[in-house]
């Protein structure tokens, strides 16, 4: 009997099978190219994380050498970007991670990295619409134009808050756009991702005039703790290029332009951190940082401020495109999760006109908008971060398995020297999720006890490959 329930949770899904599954009239619309992919990543990194966390991370962790925090959370991404690439180009299938789990390490573990990507998805994108709501917040005042307390942010936030209204509607907005079909959605993308790069250059252009040497003196000011620290915490600005390969099932030709995209856009933003970190410390002495906006505070401090006035724009934009580009992995993974039963079929329903998860769209982007408009933000980043990083050492781990049970799988990409650079990426993550506090190990303990509950109760008796093993 045990040996039957353990052969249950360690079952692998077909990719035959797999591929199969993304033919038919209840598929997704292929659509995207490898520039959409690159952008669609670019729209991810590049948000939150540099307009936000690069001064915190600085003033509280990293000072000066904030710079070698990026690099080390950017080599270790690099790692994992590669395992991405050889995947997600050779089984090009929604899901991401979750999908990749399932063909090499089985179907409980598929589910916990599953549920992982839910940690990850769900509260980035409310995260990020709470801080969305705080910039078009300032924009507003700029003009003059109050929000009622009310509706300015989350219960027990500010004085007479109870609900974050702007986080709500922007929350909804994405979500009206991506049921609407993934090429709309790419191309408003796009568009944005153009303007907040070209915001990004002008900062660098502005600010690079102004850098003082002496700034960066102690350059480690909390030591190479402080740098890795603040590695973990910056981890959060790189989450995004992963969701490049939630869109694998709507590429057109997935095996040249999967690895471009996700490649690509993890390279543009590493250049981009590094730079930046470095002019910002530059700038301004590293302790003042400790801000909300601090690209526009840098700008401010050397009297910049219609730079900074364009800087604030440009940030709200680079937020919206995190959101809409966390919003569609949610959509993705759910879509996977529930093709396989794992989940409800309703979130893995095509609008037959649309061509999209319609009905998940709208599920995810309903429960985004609520968590967003009542829940203030506290150390969401770091539920987020060891959330990710878990999936990413499965995932280096899947790529290993899989090359030994399966060599002859065609793959247009292949890691280089496996199985040391799988090893790396792990043991890359495993080090940075150590540097998370304890009580984000207690929550992400709890929310991995809620998973396995749900995968007891439902997932092991629904799956599709489990009724299909059974009838053979």
């Amino acid at each position: 009997m045990e040996i039957i329930a353990i052969n249950r949770l360690l079952r692998k899904k077909p990719i035959e099978q797999l591929l199969a599954e993304t033919q038919g009239t209840d598929c997704l619309k292929k659509t995207l190219g490898a520039l959409d992919l690159t952008m669609l990543g670019i729209g991810a990194i590049v948000g939150t994380g540099i307009f936000v966390l690069t001064g915190v991370a600085a003033a509280r962790y990293a000072g000066p050498g904030l710079v070698l925090s990026f690099i080390i959370s950017g080599i270790a991404c690099a790692f994992a970007a590669l395992v991405y690439a050889e995947f997600s180009s050779s089984i090009p299938v929604a899901g991401s991670a979750y999908t990749y789990s399932y063909v090499s390490l089985g179907e409980f573990m598929a589910w916990v990295i599953g549920w992982d990507l839910m940690l990850e998805y769900l509260l980035a994108a409310s995260t990020v619409a709470i801080g969305w709501s705080g910039y078009f917040q300032m924009l507003l005042n700029g003009f003059g134009i109050y929000l009622p307390p009310w509706a300015s942010g989350a219960f027990g936030s500010a004085p007479g808050a109870l609900f974050n209204l702007p986080a709500v509607a922007i929350a909804l907005l994405i979500t009206l756009l991506l049921s609407l079909g993934v090429k709309e959605a790419a191309r408003f993308n796009n568009i944005i991702v153009f303007v907040k790069l070209a915001v990004i250059v002008l900062f660098i252009i502005v600010a690079s005039r102004y850098v003082k040497p002496a700034n960066w003196t102690p350059f480690l000011p909390f030591g190479f703790k402080g740098v890795m620290g603040g590695a973990a915490i910056v981890f959060f600005a790189y989450i995004g290029f992963d969701a490049v390969s939630t869109a694998a099932e709507e590429v057109i030709n997935p095996k040249r332009d999967m690895p471009i995209g996700i490649i690509a856009s993890l390279v543009v933003c590493t250049i981009l951190y590094i730079i930046v970190s470095l002019i910002l410390t530059g700038v301004v002495p590293y302790q003042l940082l400790d801000v909300a906006a601090p690209v526009a505070f840098a700008l401010h401090y050397i009297n910049q401020d219609w730079a900074a006035g364009i800087i604030s724009v440009g940030a709200m934009g680079g937020i919206t495109t995190v959101l809409l580009v966390m919003l569609y992995g949610q959509t993705r993974v759910f879509f996977a999760m529930s093709r396989d039963g794992l989940l409800p079929k309703v979130f893995s329903h095509v609008h037959p006109k649309y061509k999209t998860p319609f009905l998940s769209t709208w599920i995810t982007g309903i429960i985004v908008a609520i968590i967003a408009g009542i829940t203030p933000i506290n150390t969401v980043a770091e539920l987020v971060n060891i959330g990710t990083l878990s999936a990413f050492v499965f995932v280096s781990i899947g790529v290993i398995v899989l090359r030994k049970t399966q060599p002859d799988l065609p793959r247009s990409f292949r890691v280089p020297w496996v199985p040391l650079v799988p090893i790396l990426a792990a043991l890359f993550c495993i080090i940075l999720m150590v540097q998370l506090p304890l009580i984000t190990w207690i929550r992400f303990g709890v929310w991995l006890v809620i998973g396995l509950f749900i995968y007891s109760f439902y997932g092991i008796n629904h799956s599709v490959l489990g009724k299909s093993l059974k009838k053979s």
